[in-house]
This record gives C-alpha cells, structure tokens and sequence, in this order.
C-alpha cells in the first residue's frame, strides 16, 4: 500500500531529537569553512604574503595586499592560542612590521561567496533580503575594525565596523546589513558578494561605514589599521553569514560535508603512476575528482611554477606524484599526459 508521510522531528538513537527544516543541510551559514578545520593546501603552515598576489589561506579565504614588501603572514591557529567555547580552530594575521600606508595600499583578507550560494537574496531588487554577519574576533590592539561587502563590479559596497574592548580576548561580534536593492549581483557560480576583513587598507579603498555606496571600497573609515603595528595580530573563527536581521548560533556541519563544500573549489591528491621504465614514450595518469567542481580546469602547481611533483618512487616502475587541482572541471575524471620518459624524473622535482 503506497501513501505520503510528513516528518517533522524525529530522535536518533543518542535521544538527539532532529528537525530537517533546521538541519545543517539548509545552509543556514552561507559561507564555507568559516570555523577554518580545512586547510588544505597548507596543512596548518604559516604563510608569508607577498604584494599583488592573491595567497590562498585556510579553504575558501585569501589574501591581497598591494604595498611592496612582505607585510603579513596568515596561518590556521596562528599563536596557539585557545579558541572560543565549542571551536577549535581559527584564522590568524600577524604584522611583520610597521607598515607606513600609503593612500592607495590594500591590505584585505577576504571570503569569495559564490553567486548561487545569494540567489535567493535577490540582492539588486526591491525584495531584496538582509543579512547578518557574526564571527568571533581576537587581536592584541583594540578599537574599531573595518569589513567591508563588494559586489563582482566593485561599484556597490557597504562597510562596516566591529568593536574589539579588550585585547587578547576572543569578542563575539554581529553587524546586519540590509539587503542592496540596485547594482548587478551574481546569481550562478560566478562571484556573488566578496566579504573583505580590512587589515589596514589606505585612505582609496575606505568608506564611512553604514550605508550602500556606488564606490569600490574594502573597509571602514576610522578603523584600526593592523599592519600599522609591528608584531599585531587578529584572529577570526565562526565566521557566518545568513539571511535576515538576527545573528545565531554558528552552523557546525559535518567535517565530511565541509570538505565536500571545500572540494568544490580545491582538491589536492598523492597519485600512483605505473610505467615502464627506460622509455621515452608518453604515459598518462587519470585522477578521479572527489566532488564536483565549481569551473573549468586549472592544474595548480604543487610548487607554484610545476603542474605536478614527483614524491617517492615506490618500485624501480612505481612513483608516487603529488598534483593540485584548482578549480576543476566538473567533470569527474581528468587526464594528465605526462611527456616526459619516466627514467629522467628526479624525485622531489616538479615538472609541467
């Protein structure tokens, strides 16, 4: 006999009672690895940031400055300090010196959200819907610091500012910021709304804050600049996004759902290959992709100039290689051509 049935709740067998309209499958935090677990390309290893290069941090964050020189580092857990009750992991920056900021200098670390994660914000209508932003924030300097929401054109944004009293102690910050009624918002996997965290950007790239604002901006007038002093550092965990004018409790998903999420957008494997060896002839290598990705293929060097790395070799036939993929196709299988004659590759080497 076949009918419908409706389930509300439900209790699992820990006595846990269970609502789907309330599950983390709803994406109630629009953003990805806002409580920084995932760290694939750098394993928890701190990384120096170097100017006009955009420096991938923890997954789905990165990093930009423009002054010359090296300015700042970023790393997962940065200082080893204790994160906020129920985290244990956070984002963090550190100063190397006393920047003197020039008025068109950058220093921002931002989140890209993709355009079919706000879609249904309807961002650039009358029915567009409010947001809030909530995050835990630490830093050794206090006062006021600057965020900042931009759209792909960079000719809408809306700054902001968080307050941190205390020094070197974790402050539970919350801003809303109403929904943007004009301007062009992406809506498919293209970028959707870029949340930048102001590290101490120059007087060009700042606004007053509370407002919507035709300009293209990355932070807060009036805030303090981070890598104005030598040494500085801010951290960041449960850093979450969701529609309307209410900040709530940060959306712990699964760490299997969240690397899934991540893996949209960067996948990192160790593959074998097998070939025989003393040949010249071409040889390829498959790789599976572990999810589907966001757009069309990048191979990402392993070493940043080489498109794979040879490890380990584990027979005199047998090598093990190392292979970043950026941004794949999202077609589940990839081929490599490796061109090169297996018997001239030098372990620990890249090549491309």
């Amino acid at each position: 006999m076949y009918g419908s049935a409706s389930i509300d709740t439900f209790n699992t067998s820990t006595g846990q009672v269970f609502s789907p309209a309330s599950s983390s499958a709803t994406m109630k935090n629009r953003i990805i690895n806002g409580d920084h677990r995932i760290d694939q390309r750098n394993a928890g290893a701190s990384v120096t940031v170097s100017a006009s290069t955009q420096t991938y941090i923890t997954d789905r964050f990165s990093i930009l400055t423009t002054a010359s020189g090296s300015k700042v580092t970023a790393q997962q857990n940065a200082g080893s300090v204790t994160p906020p009750p129920g985290f244990s992991n956070y984002l963090g920056f550190t100063s190397l010196s006393a920047a003197s900021i020039g008025a068109g200098d950058l220093f921002r670390a931002f989140y890209p959200m993709e355009g079919y994660a706000i879609s249904d914000l309807a961002w650039g209508s009358a029915n567009a819907k409010p947001v809030t932003l909530s995050f835990w924030a630490r830093s050794s300097l206090t006062g006021n610091f600057g965020i900042c929401l931009q759209n792909a054109s960079n000719n809408r944004a809306y700054a902001a500012s968080y307050s941190i009293p205390v020094a070197n102690t974790w402050t539970y910050c919350s801003i809303t910021i109403p929904g943007e009624t004009t301007g062009t918002w992406g809506s498919n996997n293209s970028l959707g709304i870029a949340i930048n965290f102001d590290l101490g950007s120059g007087a060009n790239d700042l606004i007053a804050p509370g407002s919507w604002q035709a300009v293209n901006a990355n932070g807060a007038t009036g805030c303090v600049p981070l890598v104005g002093t030598s040494g500085a550092t801010l951290y960041l965990t449960g850093i979450q996004l969701e529609v309307g004018s209410v900040a709530s409790s940060f959306d712990f998903r699964h760490y299997g759902v969240e690397l899934a999420l991540c893996q949209r957008y960067y996948q990192k494997f160790n593959s074998f290959i097998s070939a025989y060896n003393g040949t010249s002839d071409p040889y390829s290598l498959v790789i599976y992709l572990k999810t589907s990705m966001r757009s069309t293929p990048t191979i990402d060097a392993c070493n940043k100039d080489k498109y794979w790395e040879l490890i380990k070799q584990i027979e005199p036939e047998f090598y093990l290689l190392r292979v970043a993929l950026e941004e794949t196709h999202l077609n589940p299988m990839i081929l490599i051509q490796i061109i090169r004659g297996i018997h001239n590759l030098t372990l620990g080497a890249g090549y491309g």
